[in-house]
């Protein structure tokens, strides 16, 4: 029984709250304010946050944590002219040298860029990029198929005139077509029979901390035997654009880049024509952007959850200096200091209640129409909605302590004639 009266206290000392902020509507919107936009920038910031932390992940992935990649420089032809003499650029047989000779390299894969001046089907036209790739090279860049095969070893034996499509290519240049498998696409002057079609890879973005890391959802993957022996290409390039090197499972990818840098300096002479990324590295660096990013708007929300606190004490000293005449009534007839306390409690945790939940709504919008106008990835957090919500209590109920006990603590003789 006791703890039904008890519960039917809190009930009458809830609803008192709610009439008092109803009889003093602009007043405690005024008050709510504060909270409702510290709790929205903690929820906007922490799933902003999140949902960039999910892309980054999404991007690495593509480019593989425990890949080591090595990339060909531009350079323009005066500068080539004077490397080639020291450097043939990125080749096949530094492939074959850092799986031979490098005990940490489990496997590895190649691509080529197919200068295009003309891609087109029966149905469109497209400016997709053009690869020519090995074999493993879908395997390490995490690719899937949505239907058809992947290249095979025949297809490099046979210099084999087929294709790859990537999700968006496919789209364009069979537009109606659900499945393009057994259609042909013309690259240049080279017809290719389409024998795969790979799913959309996750994220947008074709670059990460200044990395491109290809954009294959907008590209076309033929044998790389196939692009070298038909397909022209410039003299002075290198063979290769792209090599990734799959390190063993717990090998330091930093200290495994250092070796793949030495090897490399020695079979191009010391000539720096390639740049070596490591995706784990890239990882890393994003992690602490991500922590320095949290840091400072964990400081901005925590101010503006500050302020609405003050926003809550204010109106409830003038609250108190408003109802003395009550309290002392209140005293009157029997209530206690604890029965005081409570009720002003019960007001500020009212409305730090009303204001959190209103600022959960407010941040779920602001970060979808943050993301919306930014392009940048959005994901809600569980995490962040009952964080700040909890927050929104503990600064409500604290910042409302003071007024509470001072209220509770006036004379209640003084109270009744304070008019």
């Amino acid at each position: 029984m006791k703890p039904t009266l008890q519960r039917q206290r809190y009930d009458v000392l809830i609803k008192d709250a709610l009439y008092e902020m109803s009889s003093k509507k602009l007043r405690t919107f005024l008050t709510l304010l504060g909270m409702i936009f510290g709790v929205g920038a903690v929820i906007a910031m922490l799933n902003i946050g999140e949902g960039a932390e999910r892309e980054a992940l999404k991007l690495i992935d593509s480019m593989g944590v425990n890949n080591i990649i090595i990339n060909a420089r531009e350079f323009n032809n005066d500068e080539l002219v004077e490397i080639r003499e020291d450097s043939l650029g990125l080749t096949q047989g530094d492939v074959a040298a850092a799986a031979n000779t490098l005990p940490f390299v489990e496997d590895s894969s190649a691509s080529k860029i197919i200068k295009t001046f003309a891609i087109y089907s029966d149905y469109a036209k497209s400016d997709a990029q053009v690869l020519g790739v090995t074999l493993r090279y879908f395997k390490h860049a995490n690719l899937r198929l949505a239907s058809g095969r992947f290249l095979q070893a025949q297809d490099e034996q046979r210099l084999a005139q087929v294709a790859i499509l990537g999700a968006d290519t496919a789209t364009e240049l069979f537009p109606g077509i659900a499945d393009p498998v057994g259609q042909f696409v013309k690259v240049n002057q080279v017809w290719l029979n389409v024998v795969g079609v790979l799913t959309a890879p996750p994220g947008n973005q074709n670059e990460f901390q200044g990395v491109k890391i290809g954009g294959d959802r907008y590209s076309i993957f033929v044998p790389l035997a196939t692009s070298l022996k038909k397909f022209a290409h410039d003299t002075l390039a290198s063979e290769l654009d792209s090599i990734k090197l799959r390190i063993q499972e717990g090998q330091n990818p930093v200290v495994a880049a250092k070796a793949v840098t030495h090897l490399m300096q020695m079979r191009h002479n010391a000539v720096q024509d390639y740049d070596i990324v490591i995706p784990a590295e890239l990882l890393a660096q994003q992690k602490q952007t991500q922590q320095i990013f949290n840091i400072v708007m964990a400081c901005v929300a925590g101010i503006s959850l500050l302020v609405g606190g003050i926003g809550i004490m204010n109106i409830m000293l003038a609250n108190v200096l408003e109802r003395t005449t009550e309290i002392g009534l209140l005293r009157a007839v029997g209530a206690t200091q604890q029965d005081i306390r409570l009720q002003f409690l019960a007001e500020s945790f009212t409305i730090s209640v009303l204001g959190g939940l209103l600022g959960i709504v407010f941040g779920l919008a602001l970060s979808e129409i943050i993301g919306f106008y930014s392009q940048w990835a959005v994901s809600w957090s569980l995490t962040a909605i009952i964080l700040s919500l909890s927050i929104c209590m503990i600064v409500g109920v604290g910042f409302g302590v003071f007024p509470a006990i001072k209220a509770s603590k006036l004379n209640p003789i003084e109270a009744l004639h304070s008019d």
